[in-house]
């Protein structure tokens, strides 16, 4: 029994010891091991290190990549000396841990620096655009030169700028209530000149489309007119050709339809010489018979 006390407490002891001599680095940090507040040792490797007991101790930092969200949108000047409202947010992670914590010592005093950063490179290139460059013609390319002027600079504090994004560019509400009249104005005249437009597009077509409704209806009433004078000319050849066979047939039968025609109605009246012509059959229908055989 007197033995099993020495030995419990010896056991106690090295378990303390090995307590304050085991730490562990998770994957997700850093850790700068410190004696007598100097930077003996840098560790970047996950698992289990070892450090003097009472004498060294252990910061970790976070390794991970970290967002700055600006906490309120921030009032910039355009190159046309125009408000915009500009909401904006940082992607930035630690990539030299002993320069981080010797230049800047903790991650609040990091960010605290890098939101100055960004904010003075997107001040100098609003300052240098104009708002249809920021909303959307030039917005790519300034953003990625705001990055690499603020990476250029947080690489002295050992960060990296990963991204730096634009989440809204907008007016104040006095200067959008304008803006948004002036395009409603805008927009207005735009479409009445379209309506103006489409409608002399409209009259130009219609005349053109009647031009040709005339022109293909004059073409077609000369093919027509040309159709039917041929046919009549070659119906008048072919009468010719009948009736110069045999004259007296002719005049035989063109009488006879005459008379048809004339008597047709026994209301009709003629007043002609007895001696006419017309009765020519009537006064010898033997000759016309004769003729007919």
């Amino acid at each position: 029994m007197d033995r099993l006390i020495p030995t419990v407490v010896a056991i106690a002891g090295v378990l303390f010891v090995a307590s304050l001599s085991l730490f562990t680095v998770d994957q997700r940090q850093y850790a700068l091991v410190f004696q007598f507040g100097e930077v003996v040792r840098i560790i970047k490797e996950p698992g289990i290190q070892f450090k003097v007991p009472l004498l060294q101790n252990v910061r970790y930092f976070d390794r991970r990549v970290q967002t700055i969200d600006a906490e309120a949108p921030e009032l910039f000047n355009t190159r046309e000396k125009k408000n915009v409202l500009v909401d904006s947010f940082v992607k930035w992670r630690v990539v030299d841990v002993e320069q981080f914590y010797k230049s800047v010592g903790s991650e609040a005093a990091a960010v605290a620096r890098l939101k100055q950063t960004i904010n003075d490179g997107l001040r100098a290139e609003f300052g240098q655009k104009m708002v249809a460059d920021v909303i959307s013609g030039k917005r790519d390319q300034v953003m990625d030169t705001v990055r690499k002027r603020a990476d250029a600079d947080a690489r002295k504090i050992g960060v990296q700028i990963l991204d730096v994004r634009l989440k809204r560019v907008d007016f104040p509400d006095k200067i959008s209530s304008s803006v948004f009249d002036r395009m409603q104005s805008e927009r207005r005249t735009v479409a009445s000149q379209l309506r103006s437009e489409g409608a002399a597009d409209a009259e130009r077509i219609r005349a053109e489309a009647d031009k040709q409704r005339e022109v293909v209806l004059a073409e077609a009433y000369r093919q027509a007119q040309d159709l039917k004078g041929k046919g009549d000319a070659k119906a008048a050849a072919i009468y010719a050709e009948a009736y110069g066979r045999n004259p007296d047939f002719y005049a035989f039968w063109r009488s006879m339809d005459a008379y048809k025609e004339s008597f047709k109605n026994k209301s009709d009246v003629l007043v002609l010489e007895p001696s006419s012509e017309f009765f020519k059959y009537f006064k010898n229908p033997q000759s016309g018979a004769a003729k007919a055989k």
